[in-house]
């Protein structure tokens, strides 16, 4: 399923959010979620972002998206063996 995707332009995403918790509101804390998103709308980060935001108590600070560069065929380069020998 994993290439399936990434053949439709999803791509492995990763975000550091940082956050705090009530009981602690001086100290950021660092949260890492990585999955297989949709570039540039992030459809399955925003889900998880509205469920951290509706179901914990920890409050979002910030938000660092980094996303791996698209699927493309590799690059082959043709040698003259000829000249390096």
């Amino acid at each position: 399923m994993t290439l399936a995707l990434q053949l439709k332009d999803y791509r492995l995403t990763t975000a550091e959010i940082l956050y705090r918790m009530p009981d602690h509101p001086g100290l950021l804390q660092s949260f890492v979620w990585q999955q297989l998103d949709l570039v540039p709308e992030y459809p399955a980060l925003r889900r998880f972002l509205a469920f951290w935001r509706r179901e914990l108590e920890a409050q979002v600070h910030s938000v660092r998206v980094a996303a791996a560069g698209p699927l493309v065929p590799p690059r082959t380069r043709h040698v003259n063996w000829a000249r390096l020998h």
